[in-house]
Protein backbone atom coordinates (compact mmCIF):
# COMPACT_ATOMS: atom_id res chain seq x y z
CA UNK A 1 0.00 0.00 0.00
CA UNK A 2 1.23 3.51 -0.83
CA UNK A 3 2.59 5.54 1.58
CA UNK A 4 1.15 9.01 3.07
CA UNK A 5 4.39 10.63 1.25
CA UNK A 6 3.41 9.11 -1.80
CA UNK A 7 0.08 9.97 -2.23
CA UNK A 8 0.67 13.62 -0.94
CA UNK A 9 2.77 13.32 -4.68
CA UNK A 10 -0.22 11.51 -6.89
CA UNK A 11 -2.18 14.44 -5.02
CA UNK A 12 0.51 17.15 -6.39
CA UNK A 13 0.58 15.42 -9.99
CA UNK A 14 -3.50 15.72 -10.24
CA UNK A 15 -3.35 19.61 -8.80
CA UNK A 16 -0.50 20.42 -11.37
CA UNK A 17 -2.63 18.33 -14.22
CA UNK A 18 -5.55 20.23 -13.43
CA UNK A 19 -4.22 23.20 -13.43
CA UNK A 20 -2.06 22.22 -16.80
CA UNK A 21 -5.68 21.16 -18.71
CA UNK A 22 -6.93 24.97 -17.25
CA UNK A 23 -4.69 26.59 -19.28
CA UNK A 24 -4.54 24.54 -22.81
CA UNK A 25 -8.20 25.08 -22.67
CA UNK A 26 -8.06 28.87 -21.81
CA UNK A 27 -5.30 28.75 -24.89
CA UNK A 28 -7.73 26.77 -27.28
CA UNK A 29 -5.81 23.69 -27.45
CA UNK A 30 -8.75 21.70 -25.57
CA UNK A 31 -12.33 22.03 -25.79
CA UNK A 32 -14.97 22.52 -23.19
CA UNK A 33 -16.03 18.62 -23.48
CA UNK A 34 -12.44 17.83 -23.12
CA UNK A 35 -11.85 19.59 -20.49
CA UNK A 36 -15.12 18.61 -18.68
CA UNK A 37 -14.36 14.66 -19.35
CA UNK A 38 -10.84 14.94 -17.42
CA UNK A 39 -11.45 17.36 -15.12
CA UNK A 40 -14.12 15.12 -14.21
CA UNK A 41 -11.83 12.33 -13.72
CA UNK A 42 -9.40 14.70 -11.90
CA UNK A 43 -11.58 15.42 -9.34
CA UNK A 44 -12.90 11.70 -8.50
CA UNK A 45 -8.95 10.29 -8.26
CA UNK A 46 -8.09 13.93 -6.32
CA UNK A 47 -11.21 12.90 -3.87
CA UNK A 48 -9.92 8.77 -3.79
CA UNK A 49 -6.43 9.97 -3.16
CA UNK A 50 -7.72 12.18 0.18
CA UNK A 51 -9.84 10.00 1.24
CA UNK A 52 -7.28 7.56 1.53
CA UNK A 53 -4.73 9.88 3.11
CA UNK A 54 -7.57 10.63 5.67
CA UNK A 55 -8.05 6.64 6.41
CA UNK A 56 -4.63 6.56 6.66
CA UNK A 57 -4.29 9.04 9.52
CA UNK A 58 -7.73 7.85 10.95
CA UNK A 59 -5.84 4.52 11.60
CA UNK A 60 -2.51 6.04 12.96
CA UNK A 61 -4.58 8.27 15.64
CA UNK A 62 -6.16 5.03 16.31
CA UNK A 63 -3.79 3.01 16.99
CA UNK A 64 -3.95 0.66 13.84
CA UNK A 65 -2.21 -0.16 10.98
CA UNK A 66 -2.35 2.86 8.65
CA UNK A 67 -1.19 0.14 5.85
CA UNK A 68 -4.94 -1.83 6.23
CA UNK A 69 -6.78 1.30 4.58
CA UNK A 70 -7.87 0.74 1.20
CA UNK A 71 -8.40 3.02 -1.74
CA UNK A 72 -12.28 3.43 -2.02
CA UNK A 73 -14.57 3.33 -5.08
CA UNK A 74 -14.94 6.96 -6.67
CA UNK A 75 -18.86 6.36 -6.40
CA UNK A 76 -18.40 6.01 -2.69
CA UNK A 77 -15.93 8.39 -1.93
CA UNK A 78 -17.98 11.28 -4.11
CA UNK A 79 -21.33 10.92 -1.77
CA UNK A 80 -19.09 11.93 1.34
CA UNK A 81 -20.19 15.31 2.89
CA UNK A 82 -16.55 17.55 3.56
Amino acid sequence: MDDDQEILARIGGYVAEEQELRARHQRGELSNTEEQARMRRLEEELDQCWDLLRQRRARRDAGQNPGEAHSRPAGEVEGYLQ
